[in-house]
């Protein structure tokens, strides 16, 4: 039986789960900061928004 390692694969699918989400997030982070509330609050909403489809989808190839 061969031996096949997918540790790499499971990272990569994790990371482009959450990767765009963090990156929504720290770009809000930082217009917040920079009293840009309203643009903030959609790059806040964008990065929910991303989280729940992604783990959806790739949840549901991860299940599989």
């Amino acid at each position: 039986m061969s031996d096949i390692n997918l540790d790499g694969l499971l990272l990569l699918i994790i990371l482009i789960m959450v990767g765009p989400a963090i990156l929504l997030a720290i770009i809000g982070g930082i217009l917040r900061y920079n009293q840009k509330k309203k643009a903030a609050k959609v790059f806040f909403i964008l990065s929910v928004v991303y989280l729940v489809i992604s783990f959806g989808i790739c949840g549901s190839m991860m299940l599989s």
